[in-house]
């Protein structure tokens, strides 16, 4: 196994953060979030067209590019970086990774296509109203009628769900467990809300399905939700990281500029111990999680623990460096000009989403435990 990017994915990482220095600057993501959809149209077709980036884990014979969620994490390690908003996570991770997991080929040649183009922005509705993404239950029941199935419930954090053109959704089947669908988006017994996040560049929604006509992709989901549990907190990571060194760096460049006492703050003995303390955050997080993207790219058996142990530790790294970016920037930290602020948001937003340190520690130590029998994930 290689813990480090190949020299193909470096040359990606470059194509991409060039991109965002001249696209993505701070001026430009707040300027973004600020207007719906909430993300740079124009850059995200720039990134799709000139890079592929919603293709990248899509296989060829669904119009994708053919590659793995390996270069998809470097896109999404840059794109912390530069905190820019976009679909790439909800639409072209979540939801295109689900419909590849459900096996319903004809669902893939109608859908996939259109994500991989990034002409379509999907979205799947999964974590109930207790704000959790499970593989036991969840927020809205599935039921046969004459004409199929039927959905009914709600569901919470849809990434991109407020504008998505395409919409799956999980749903609790009764005798056949959690199952995924897919539903009309447009259809009037569906009414979705906007929700507002600390991290304001990402867009999340509130799904209420009443009666609303469904297409069963896969009825017996749950170990297919498992592994796209997995894929979806690996896929975080990437953020954390590069929104952690994007922390890291600025801090480092604030204490070398700010004079104290007739010296920069960078001069100072105890400074340096804290500012190396973030390096090592941040160096080790990203060995962990690039480790836990190659087992998702190859779906090795050792996925379970690795995504357990990579969003542990990325969520406390990426808190602990933005802690440290606050106080050393001092009262400046804390405005809403100085970004700062955004780099503690997305530190705790993220920490959040697909579940937080503590949970994937306890799933960690059980999934270590040999006699013990691996328990639905329930975050």
């Amino acid at each position: 196994m290689s813990f480090a990017p190949s020299e193909e994915q470096e040359e990606l990482a470059s194509t991409v953060r060039r991109l965002l220095d001249r696209r993505s600057d701070s001026a430009a993501v707040r300027g973004a979030v600020a207007e719906p959809p909430g993300y740079d149209t124009d850059l995200w077709r720039t990134l799709c067209d000139q890079v592929g980036v919603a293709a990248l884990a899509v296989p060829e014979e669904y119009g994708g590019a053919g590659f793995s969620l390996c270069e998809t994490h470097v896109v999404l390690e840059q794109l912390g970086a530069a905190l820019t908003p976009g679909p790439l996570l909800g639409s072209a991770v979540l939801a295109a990774q689900a419909l590849l997991l459900s096996g319903d080929t004809r669902a893939c040649e109608r859908l996939l296509p259109g994500i991989a183009e990034g002409t379509s922005v999907a979205a799947l509705a999964w974590a109930g109203e207790d704000s959790r993404w499970r593989t036991d239950r969840c927020g809205v029941r599935a039921a046969r009628e004459s004409g199929g199935w039927a959905l009914c419930g709600t569901a919470t954090l849809v990434l991109d769900g407020a504008d998505a053109d395409v919409l799956l959704a999980v749903a609790e089947t009764g005798t056949e467990g959690l199952g995924l669908f897919e539903v009309d988006p447009a259809d009037a017994r569906l009414r979705r809300t906007g929700t507002p996040a600390m991290d304001t560049t990402l867009r999340l929604a509130r799904i209420d399905f009443d009666g609303v006509p469904a297409l069963p992709l896969l009825l017996d989901a749950g170990p297919a939700l498992e592994t796209l549990h997995d894929i979806a907190a690996v896929a975080i990571t990437a953020l954390q990281v590069g929104a952690a060194r994007r922390g890291m760096d600025m801090t480092v460049a604030h204490c070398k500029e700010r004079v104290q006492f007739g010296r920069p703050l960078g001069s100072f003995q105890a400074l340096k111990h804290r500012m190396a303390d973030m390096l090592v955050q941040v160096e080790t997080a990203q060995a962990v999680s690039w480790a836990a993207a190659v087992s998702a790219a190859e779906r090795q058996p050792d996925l379970p623990r690795r995504a357990a142990l990579a969003k542990a530790w990325c969520s406390e790294a990426l808190n602990h460096v933005a802690a440290e970016a606050v106080q050393l920037h001092g009262g400046i930290a804390v405005t809403w000009e100085h970004d700062a602020q955004m780099i503690f948001k997305r530190a705790h937003s993220t920490s959040q989403l697909f579940g937080q340190s503590h949970e994937h520690r306890q799933r960690l130590f059980r999934l270590l435990e040999p006699a013990s029998a691996a328990a639905p994930v329930a975050s």
